[in-house]
């Protein structure tokens, strides 16, 4: 039987939880006083937890309602309803409003699972796509280096799909936030990303244009990534075009589309570059997108706020070239940075008091803390879940699939007090059947398959109700005592991570002793267990070489009854260095290593045709 969930107070706060060795922790009073505080409530309940917001409803499921009621659905079409909401509602976003005065709210008919193509099986490459140049690249991969990519890998080597990086926004003033798990907005794109000789309007900027563009390519002379360098030379020959841009009508059409939420996060984009990075710093002012003064500076700088608006409608353009020819798969962070543009947006709704992270744990023993603001979860359903259903919606355009990270978070997260260490923090519950349902709803609005990263501590019952949604687990290799023939098929495989060793860094050692030189103490009997297993598995002896290990791993790993199979590009080049090194800041290149060949020289080596070739065969 699945142990029931800790009972929570009226805000989510959990009572407690079972850490991985089964011991019981109880929330002390002072941790639950201090989330409460953070969640901006004085007691157990506050004034402002009355009737429900948002009603999220499953399709073909009557809802009793108290009284008579209209509902007006997304198409505008009313329907009286008497006590009973009928069973044959639409999928989508309506408004319920009960006739005897009651507050209205929103009504989000849901389907029961997520989309996802019967019988699935196929495989894709694994994309830091920073990391993967051409030789026309300024600096870092770009969405014509993901469209060159996904030419390849469909044409050549018959691929089913690319999974890529969180492609999300960083605020654009240096220094720039490598990390791709902590971007400003999820909602919106890095500029970064931009091919810049395919943007309207650059062709005219001329000599300008080729003097950046031979600085741009420069940059791939290290295989360390500069990005404030490719963020000060990609800003110049853009705003070189967009003098040359004679406008487009489907520019004006998107902006008309994206409406609010694009002007102000435009909005804030020109502030940032006038104050710096992070809105807590800025002039009081300015520290609220509804604040007169706000609207004032946008409309005295009404040309650099739709500068912003113009290079989001070419990033748009570019990503849905690139993802043309295969179904890219997105990765949703599950947060983003306190400073940046989402959290100014949605700061009412947001606990700016506490950071989420994990528990001690027996990796860990002081716990973790990602720096990340939660939602408060009474707040987004006040707020009809709109800004969580705007994050999803925005990953899943263009797009072919979702991987939520960390998707343990739909149901609980660590909440950590301001000021205090992770070991101090409690679980906060949140509404996971209205979550899924949103997630679901757009994913089958999108034709899109749904991943959930549940690595790690994962809480009864969970994977579970993620499989009921179908929703992908995700195995990883080097995590599991079983081999690979033995996965479940309702998963995508991976051999590794991000965050883990790449073959050949745990094959070689030169993972462990890179741990080693940084201080980190890994654990190296753990690490020396999961390198054993590996050659016994593959049945490989102390001679064998990298390249050998790394083919031979995933041709194992093609033997996986998985929905999905993905490979590293790091492997297809036989990298030793993983793209993150957990733990550290700048003593890790981290997000910063470009592959060590450029697209054109990475198609002709056998390593990646071999990879495609096992994954293939199944």
């Amino acid at each position: 039987m699945t142990e029931p969930a800790p009972p929570a107070d009226a805000w989510g706060i959990a009572a407690g939880y079972r850490d991985n060795l089964g011991v019981w922790h109880d929330t002390t009073p002072q941790t639950r006083a201090a989330l409460r505080a953070a969640m901006g409530v004085d007691g157990p309940r506050d004034a402002s937890a009355g009737p429900h917001p948002a009603r999220v409803v499953p399709a073909g499921h009557p809802l009793p309602l108290a009284g008579p009621a209209e509902v007006v659905l997304e198409d505008g079409t009313g329907l009286r309803v008497a006590r009973t909401l009928p069973s044959d509602l639409p999928l989508g976003y309506h408004a319920l409003r009960p006739l005897d005065g009651g507050a209205p709210c929103r009504l989000v008919v849901v389907p029961d699972r997520c989309h996802l193509p019967p019988g699935l099986r196929t495989w894709g490459w694994a994309v830091q796509l920073y990391a993967a140049r051409s030789r026309g690249s300024w600096g870092l991969g770009d969405l014509a280096d993901l469209r060159r990519l996904a030419d390849w890998s469909a044409g050549e080597l018959g691929a089913g799909l690319l999974l890529v990086n969180p492609l999300g926004a960083p605020t654009p003033a240096p220094p720039v936030e490598p990390s791709p798990y902590l971007p400003s907005s999820r909602r919106y794109r890095s500029p970064l990303y931009l091919r810049v000789e395919e943007v309207p309007g650059a062709a005219a900027a001329g000599a300008d244009l080729e003097r950046l563009a031979a600085a741009g390519r420069a940059l791939a002379a290290a295989r360390r990534i500069d990005r404030d360098a490719v963020l000060r030379l990609k800003m110049e020959a853009l705003e070189l075009a967009w003098r040359h841009f004679p406008g487009d009508p489907a520019f004006d059409r998107y902006c008309a589309e994206h409406g609010t939420p694009l002007v102000e996060f435009a909005t804030f984009c020109a502030l940032a570059e006038r104050h710096g990075r992070d809105w807590r710093r800025w002039p009081a002012e300015h520290a609220r997108p509804d604040a007169p003064a706000v609207a004032a500076f946008r409309a005295a700088h009404a040309p650099r706020v739709r500068f912003h608006q113009w290079l989001q409608w070419l990033l748009d353009g570019q990503l849905a070239r690139a993802s043309a020819r295969l179904p890219i798969v997105h990765d949703l962070p599950i947060g983003v940075d306190p400073g940046g543009a989402d959290a100014w947006a949605w700061q009412d709704v947001l606990a700016t008091g506490a950071t989420v992270g994990a528990p001690p744990d027996l990796f860990n023993a002081r716990g973790q803390d990602w720096g990340l603001p939660p939602f408060v979860p009474q707040r987004l359903a006040a707020a009809g879940y709109e800004p969580f259903v705007q994050t999803i919606r925005a990953t899943l355009r263009h797009a072919g699939g979702l991987r939520i990270d960390h998707v343990m978070g739909l149901f609980r997260l660590w909440w950590i007090p301001r000021g205090g260490s992770p070991a101090e923090g409690a679980y906060v519950r949140y509404p996971a059947d209205d979550l899924l349902g949103i997630v679901a709803l757009e994913s089958v609005r999108a034709r899109a398959l749904v991943v959930g990263e549940d690595l790690g501590t994962v809480e009864p019952g969970t994977r579970e109700r993620l499989a009921r949604a179908a929703i992908l687990s995700y195995r990883v290799l080097w995590f599991e005592s079983e081999p690979p023939a033995r996965f479940p098929a309702g998963a995508l495989a991976a051999v590794t991570t991000h965050d883990l060793p790449t073959v050949v860094g745990l094959w070689t050692g030169a993972d462990l002793r890179a741990q080693r030189e940084l201080g980190l103490r890994p654990n190296e009997e753990a690490t020396a267990a999961v390198r054993a297993r590996l050659g016994r598995m593959l049945g490989v002896g102390e001679g064998a070489t990298g390249e050998e290990v790394v083919e031979r791993t995933y041709r194992l790993l093609a033997e996986a009854p998985s929905a999905v199979l993905t490979a590293t590009l790091e492997d297809a080049c036989a990298v030793a260095e993983r793209p993150n090194m957990p733990g550290t800041l700048a003593e890790w290149p981290n997000w910063s290593l470009a592959l060590p060949l450029p697209l054109e020289e990475l198609e002709k080596q056998p390593l990646p045709r071999a990879i495609a070739r096992d994954l293939g065969r199944r």
